[in-house]
């Protein structure tokens, strides 16, 4: 028993050699004449050419297609396929296996192959499945991306096979999706139920389509449309917890901008009383400064220095518009302090005044300003949820800016002298605090953040002379719904509004839900005049 076995094997092992032997043998006589076949003017024998070249397994065969599919491949007169690429009035030819140049050609004396769109979609399918097999990691989540999207009952063996060999655990995730995918299409009722309870765990939204189309093909057999529409209210449940998720995330993204351009009109208007309606240029001269250290950057220093363009724009976007401040405190608010209605107006006018001088200086039009490569892009997270990286940095920045702000005022003799006099400026003034010079340096303070929030929003749009308008009335609502001077308050009234404004855009519209919110805020004031957390100061006890 056991030599007759031995036998078996023997003979086993010298029938695969043998076949092996003779593959390797005839595999170039057997390419070459498919290649003629992608010549033929049949399209039906092209499609089987492109088949059967994919069943060779040749590396090669990832090139010819490519070339096929670009319009690369050319038959001469005599019939033969050859590869010619454009060189002045001529074309030069080569062998399409193995690239030996033939010689020169005109347009008389070859055709091109002609590809309709059912041979490139066979092509684009056999690209992605020979792709599995791919050296580079790219080409192969790529393929196995495509074949998810696109999936196939001819591709079930390559997928098997590519998947038997992946190490990877993202690609390997995606091939057990794209087989799946591909076994909803079997004739085989117990392969269907297990690929729909395969799939019926996903939260990719390309899944739910693929299912969906199971579903409206007809014709199916009732426990595998059961299993279907089960999956597909599944996924459907899952993919609106990932909508509301992004929905929450964009809020909180808008809101963070929100805090980061009111909180300085926060502390201004809860210490000093002071409608600054100068704080948006404030803002938009942050975003220009920020473009002028990029501009300086890209003229005098060394490209590899670039990336730290944005780091640098900081500290010289809070000098510049907090020294700003504190010129404007110190020349004309501090002879407004008890006319309130006529600071508005000076502010507004100060504001016209900035704007023109940005738009003499730099000009009318946007400037760009260039993310650095660690705020680019983005990742992605589950139900096509897409977290781009600029927008996630500014949220945790303006958190950052929030805490540095809180320890200023809770831990430094000019955050107590700060909170003193807003809460009772004259006993302030009795106990020896020079209320002047904080009222100018909080002026000062609150204009820098502003410029800070300039450099923020730099990033997420194009920097102009009317950057400022935008903000400023967005601003004041944050402000006088979360309470006027309270840090605590200004947080929860710009991530209130944010998560508010993005729950209604999909309602009602941008416009109509920025009017919403406006009478929402107004009719809220109504009942409490002080807003959510204010605290006791000037501008409030008035």
């Amino acid at each position: 028993m056991i030599e007759r076995l031995r036998l078996s094997l023997f003979a086993l092992l010298s029938l695969l050699l043998s076949v092996q032997i003779g593959f390797a043998a005839g595999g170039q006589t057997r390419l070459a004449t498919l290649v003629q076949q992608l010549g033929a003017d049949d399209f039906d024998q092209k499609i089987a050419a492109v088949g059967e070249l994919a069943a060779l397994g040749d590396p090669r065969v990832v090139k010819l297609l490519q070339a096929l599919e670009n319009g690369d491949l050319y038959v001469t007169k005599d019939k033969k396929v050859v590869l010619a690429r454009q060189d002045g009035d001529n074309f030069a030819t080569s062998d399409p296996i193995s690239g030996a140049k033939i010689g020169t050609a005109t347009s008389d004396d070859i055709d091109q192959i002609i590809v309709n769109n059912r041979v490139r979609e066979v092509i684009d399918a056999v690209l992605g499945t020979l792709n599995l097999f791919s050296p580079s990691r790219d080409d192969r989540l790529a393929a196995a991306l495509d074949l998810v999207k696109h999936p196939s009952p001819a591709s079930v063996p390559a997928l098997q096979k590519a998947l038997a060999a992946e190490q990877d655990a993202e690609i390997k995730q995606d091939l057990t999706l794209a087989l799946a995918g591909a076994r909803l299409n079997s004739p085989d009722k117990k392969m269907q139920l297990a690929a729909i309870a395969e799939l019926a765990g996903s939260t990719d939204p390309a899944i739910f389509s693929i299912l969906s189309a199971l579903h409206d093909s007809g014709n199916l057999d009732p426990d595998v449309r059961r299993a279907d529409e089960s999956a597909l209210a599944a996924i459907a449940q899952r993919l609106q917890l990932v909508r509301i998720g992004m929905t929450l995330f964009e809020g909180l993204s808008l809101g963070s901008i929100l805090l980061l351009a009111a909180i300085g009109l926060s502390i201004t208007f809860g210490v000093m009383g002071v409608i600054n309606m100068a704080h948006g240029e404030m803002i938009m001269l942050g975003a220009y400064s920020t473009y002028v250290v990029q501009q300086l950057f890209v003229g005098y220093l060394p490209a590899s220095w670039l990336e730290a363009y944005l780091v640098v724009s900081l500290p010289v976007a809070f000098v510049v518009t907090g020294l700003l401040g504190i010129a404007l405190e110190r020349s004309v608010i501090r002879f407004l302090y008890t006319r309130p209605l006529e600071t508005l107006l000076a502010t507004w006018g100060v504001s016209l005044i900035l704007q023109q001088l940005v738009r003499t200086i730099f000009g009318s039009p946007n400037k760009a300003v260039d993310n650095p490569s660690y705020m680019t892009g983005g990742f992605e997270l589950i139900g096509g949820a897409f977290i781009t990286w600029n927008r996630l940095v500014i949220l945790v920045f303006c958190f950052l800016v929030l805490g540095v702000l809180a320890l200023v005022l809770k831990r430094t003799s000019f955050g107590l002298h700060m909170r003193a006099v807003t809460q009772n400026r004259d006993m302030a003034a009795t106990m020896g605090i020079p209320t002047a010079r904080i009222d100018a340096l909080t002026f000062g303070l609150g204009s820098g953040i502003a410029g800070i929030a300039g450099v923020a929003l730099s990033q997420i749009g194009n920097v102009s002379p009317n950057l400022g308008t935008l903000y400023i009335v967005d601003s004041f609502m944050v402000v006088v719904f979360g309470g006027v001077g309270s840090l605590f308050g200004t947080l929860a009234g710009a991530m209130s509004l944010g998560i508010v404004n993005k729950l209604l855009e999909p309602v009602s519209g941008a416009v109509l839900g920025k009017v919403v919110v406006l009478i929402a805020i107004i009719l809220f004031i109504q009942r409490r005049p002080r807003g959510l957390f204010a605290l006791r100061g000037r501008a409030a006890e008035n």
